[in-house]
């Protein structure tokens, strides 16, 4: 059995419906959408868990009962008294979304303020996924425990997959970020980052830069994704391209690049060469746009 741990903050989501100024209730999360999506694809082979902290509160037992339902392992949850789960707000125009966040109580801030919780949670685990915003909801010194634990993790053998995605009004400030990215970058074996994001924060010119920054910082594995146009791979000094075949209505672009990143990670382990992978992550997150809110089924 492959185990995958996934982590970082799963929250309540309110998304827009058809109805004009009418929400719905869910919960999401940049990698809790991926372990979800990951459930879905993967059989029974591969276990999936979530790492993370939630409070003691009603909600935050909705939340547990949701992603257990969802087959996703909840043992590396910590329960938090006097916390509770942060929460935030979807807005559309045009397809594209913009979030506001209210996440002051949230327990998921402290996940990593417990080295040996850490280390246990890891334990016994092939795969550790995480993301810049995980990184950015962490005090300082529990984000410097979190990399040191993925960086054992990986010297003992693991694979630390990382998603830059880059929230700066997660952030003290731009150059925090950038710096903590390129740390985190450092430690990981593949790395899936968005160009778009990746040219307005490091200033990359093209897709290729940014595949040459994190290749320099010791990735084996890059996968720049691109929007709509052509994805550029990396494995192992081997370059390649890939032009996906684009999405005929965008309705709500939340989680395309968390689904991609599951469509990405399912297919390698089930064995598709990287090429082939990156299509056919490419082809779940433009089922995923055209619909509304973070998760929808899917079918391997």
């Amino acid at each position: 059995m492959t185990r995958i741990v996934c982590i970082g903050e799963c929250m309540v989501e309110l998304a827009p419906t058809n109805t004009e100024g009418s929400y719905q209730i869910g919960f999401a999360g940049d990698t809790m959408n991926t372990a979800w999506y990951l459930r879905q694809l993967l059989g029974s082979a591969h276990q999936v868990d979530y790492l993370s902290a939630v409070g003691q509160d009603a909600i935050s037992d909705q939340m547990l009962a949701f992603l257990q339902d969802a087959g996703i392992g909840t043992g590396s949850i910590q329960r938090l008294p006097g916390l509770t789960v942060g929460l935030y707000m979807i807005q559309l125009q045009d397809g594209e979304r913009s979030f506001s966040y209210w996440r002051g109580q949230s327990a998921a801030r402290l996940l990593a303020s417990d080295p040996a919780r850490l280390a246990a949670a890891l334990d016994g685990a092939e795969i550790a996924f995480f993301s810049g915003i995980t990184l950015a909801i962490l005090p300082d010194d529990d984000r410097a425990r979190l990399l040191s634990a993925l960086a054992t993790f990986r010297a003992a053998g693991g694979t630390v997959v990382f998603d830059p995605n880059l929230r700066p009004r997660l952030w003290d400030s731009p150059q925090t970020m950038t710096a903590s990215i390129s740390t985190a970058a450092e430690v990981s074996d593949t790395v899936l980052p968005s160009h778009e994001d990746e040219a307005t924060w490091f200033g990359d010119a093209d897709p290729d830069a940014t595949l040459a920054r994190y290749l320099k910082a010791g990735a084996r594995t890059v996968v720049v994704k691109n929007g709509p146009g052509e994805i550029l791979i990396s494995q192992d000094g081997t370059i390649s391209r890939v032009r996906p075949v684009a999405a005929t209505t965008v309705v709500d672009t939340t989680a395309a690049g968390d689904s991609f990143n599951a469509g990405f990670l399912a297919s390698r382990l089930s064995g598709e060469p990287i090429d082939q992978a990156v299509i056919d992550a490419a082809a779940l997150a433009g089922r995923v746009i055209q619909s509304r809110g973070a998760l929808m089924p899917c079918t391997e």
